[in-house]
């Protein structure tokens, strides 16, 4: 029997985590441990993205939402962004009739229109062309940073108030959550960041305040099913307890 077989025979169904979310690190390092490009590095890291969606689906995970261009990766070299851009409207173009025949919802999360016009029409496509699916829910967060999303989230709520629509006294956890650009998808259970940094790196600060952490060293294009399957079963040998004691937990 192969190792995947084995780790994925420990996993309890009835265990698993409703949403993952990814941070997926290491490309450019991968590359560079081989003599190659980083552009070949971020190429390898799309079979990854490959991998994890197509698991996420088997297991039956509701939501995967991946780090996949931060905000801050805007500054990085020009030739090193255009490679990015096109990476990512090549491959969400050439993955989507398996992401339809799979039933699988893309869902874009981020500052979207500074995305260049090629890329960003392949991503709204595919988000319009998977909106009737009812699988998996694929996030994909793109030019994407917790406090722009923080940001833009006080601006809605200030535009209310300032319309006589919402008391700035009156405001819950509630309003800050449905003005969130993941609004109507539950926190995540469980992130995982690849590439060995122990850091979130203004990812979902908000919505991860009581998910699961795990970091591993293994850099992304080398993060395979069997390391997925790996970082779920670590989720599952956890005590989640939203601040309560383990005798509270328990006695459920």
């Amino acid at each position: 029997m192969e190792e995947l077989d084995i780790l994925l025979k420990q996993i309890d169904p009835e265990r698993l985590p409703r949403h993952v979310a990814m941070i997926m690190d290491g490309n450019g390092r991968w590359a560079k441990s081989r003599g190659m490009e980083r552009s070949e590095g971020h190429s390898e890291g799309v079979v990854s993205v490959r991998r994890v969606t197509e698991l996420s689906s088997d297991l039956g995970i509701g939501y995967l939402t991946l780090y996949a261009f931060s905000t801050e990766n805007w500054n990085r070299p020009d030739a090193e962004v255009e490679t990015l851009m096109y990476l990512i409207g090549w491959a969400i173009e050439r993955e989507l009739p398996d992401l339809l025949r799979n039933n699988v919802k893309i869902r874009l999360i981020g500052d979207i229109g500074r995305i260049p016009e090629g890329p960003r029409h392949k991503l709204l496509n595919a988000e319009a062309s998977t909106a009737h699916c009812t699988g998996l829910q694929l996030l994909m967060c793109l030019s994407y940073s917790s406090r722009w999303e923080l940001t833009r989230a006080a601006r809605l709520l200030a535009a209310r108030a300032k319309a006589g629509e919402l008391d700035p006294d009156s405001i819950s956890e509630a309003d800050i959550e449905a003005s969130m650009a993941t609004a109507g998808v539950p926190d995540p259970d469980l992130l995982i960041r690849t590439g060995g940094e122990c850091r979130i790196s203004n990812f979902l600060l908000w919505q991860i305040a009581y998910s699961e952490l795990y970091f591993t060293p293994t850099l992304w294009p080398d993060f395979d099913k069997k390391e997925y399957a790996k970082a779920i079963l670590d989720y599952q040998h956890r005590e989640r307890r939203f601040g309560k004691t383990s005798e509270q937990v328990t006695s459920k």
